[in-house]
């Protein structure tokens, strides 16, 4: 029996799409794309600034360029690749019988007008699946109002967040004889806790037989299960397992990342920053980023005073940590005076992730914070640019996203864990406990 041939669709692309991912014209398959004029035009105005949405910007018009080579855009044009499809830009004009989203929705706005180029696409390719795909939710019901499919942009988007890993796992009734093997050696073979299961890379294990319990990792360079024990870094104490996980991911040198997941409180970042001044001598700096996403949305041009206040902000909580951190220690401490020594002589450096763009990552160890308002790609990128005796950690929640077209299975940080879990070089652990305060867990459990 012949294989039956695939129908051959036209997506059009909304703004959102290409500043989340601008090489995303390239991910429909054999597909035509179809791109509003109108997308164009808002591009021109993103494309200058240092934002992560203006270099995708930049990156999407440089690779249209590209392809269009001495074409006429308004022409359908091949797609690079042999299995790929061809694209074109798109009139936003109605008439003609074709409805105006202007007219309908009472306001002439850049949304509108691409919803009129998709609306009139529709018209002209009668025999073919016009489908809008745009990351922002309301457009997609204003299109589905106007009879037009429309669909979010799924490349990079975690399945099922439910299942999502966690890092570790909790086993009943272990043989209590493998857990004295354990305490007395400190490693055993993972048949003597798990059977035939085959453990992830350097997964963690909090494994009990009756009143007896131990929390255990497995290595994955020399095939073993081994004990992992409470330690303190630089004056915290893990008040919980998952923390105690989280010193370890971060301590070990054979892990190069590490990402670490969890609600407002549980204590990602302090862990974090903690275990990387421990180990302050294994690199040239600390960096401590976060990546800046103003109120409402807006740009943070609109704060008054210069550069440093108007940052000042947003890296607030990281200096909180810091001081935290310094505060389990007295002033007289060499602890203490080395952390504000660290900082004055910037080998410790609290910065916008936007401004490390482009520099070196080589032996530094890389905290970035909020890493749940990154893209997949910009998380890629950050990865891409470690060197040597580098070390990358992911702090953020998945389920607090303050970035427009990003939820909870299409950000960065789910990404990274979907798809780097069971790799060597990675860890991962999802921090469940609250341990800020008892109002703060009540906020979190009730509210």
């Amino acid at each position: 029996m012949a294989k039956t041939k695939r129908e051959k669709k036209i997506f059009v692309l909304d703004t959102s799409v290409i500043i989340y991912e601008h090489n995303s014209i390239l991910n429909f398959d054999e597909h035509d794309i179809g791109i509003p004029i109108t997308v164009l035009e808002e591009l021109d105005n993103f494309k200058k600034g240092n934002d992560t949405k203006n270099f995708e910007a930049r990156e999407f018009i440089r690779l249209i360029d590209k392809l269009a080579k001495d074409q006429m855009l308004h022409q359908w044009n091949p797609l690079n690749g042999r299995d790929k499809g061809n694209f074109k830009v798109l009139m936003d004009t109605g008439g003609n019988g074709i409805t105006d989203a202007n007219k309908i929705f009472n306001e002439d706005k850049p949304d509108h007008r691409i919803l009129n180029a998709a609306l009139r696409l529709q018209k002209e390719e009668k025999n073919r699946k016009v489908i809008l795909v745009t990351k922002d939710v309301n457009l997609r019901l204003k299109a589905k109002a106007l009879g037009l499919q429309a669909e979010d942009y799924t490349t990079g988007k975690v399945k099922n967040i439910s299942s999502l890993y966690t890092g570790c796992t909790i086993l009943e009734d272990v043989d209590a004889d493998a857990i004295n093997l354990l305490y007395d050696k400190g490693y055993c073979p993972p048949e003597e806790l798990l059977g035939n299961t085959t453990p992830l890379k350097n997964h963690y294990y909090i494994l009990r037989s009756g009143k007896k319990s131990i929390l255990a990792y497995f290595n994955p360079f020399n095939g073993m299960i081994e004990h992992v024990e409470k330690r303190s870094v630089y004056g915290i104490k893990p008040r919980n397992a998952e923390q105690t996980f989280a010193i370890h991911a971060v301590l070990k040198p054979e892990i190069r990342l590490v990402s670490l997941q969890g609600i407002a409180g549980t204590g990602k970042t302090l862990i974090a920053l903690a275990a990387a001044l421990e180990q302050k001598r294994e690199f040239r700096q600390i960096y401590l980023a976060r990546p800046i996403v103003p109120l409402s949305n807006k740009d943070i041009g609109y704060l008054p005073g210069d550069i440093k206040s108007k940052l000042n902000p947003y890296m607030e909580p990281l200096w909180d940590n810091l001081k935290f951190i310094q505060s389990q220690y007295s002033e007289n401490d060499k602890e203490y005076t080395k952390i504000t020594e660290m900082v004055n002589q910037e080998k410790l450096v609290i910065t916008p992730l936007a401004y490390i763009r482009g520099r070196s990552l080589s032996n530094i160890c890389f905290i970035v914070d909020e890493a749940q308002n990154l893209t997949p790609h910009e998380v890629k990128t950050i990865i891409t640019r470690a060197g040597e005796n580098t070390k990358i950690i992911f702090t953020g929640d998945i389920h607090q996203i303050d970035t427009p077209y990003l939820d909870s299975q299409s950000n960065g940080l789910s990404y990274l864990i979907d798809r780097l879990k069971d790799h060597d070089l990675y860890a991962h652990i999802t921090l469940e406990k609250g341990e800020r305060s008892e109002l703060a867990n009540l906020a979190n459990e009730l509210l």
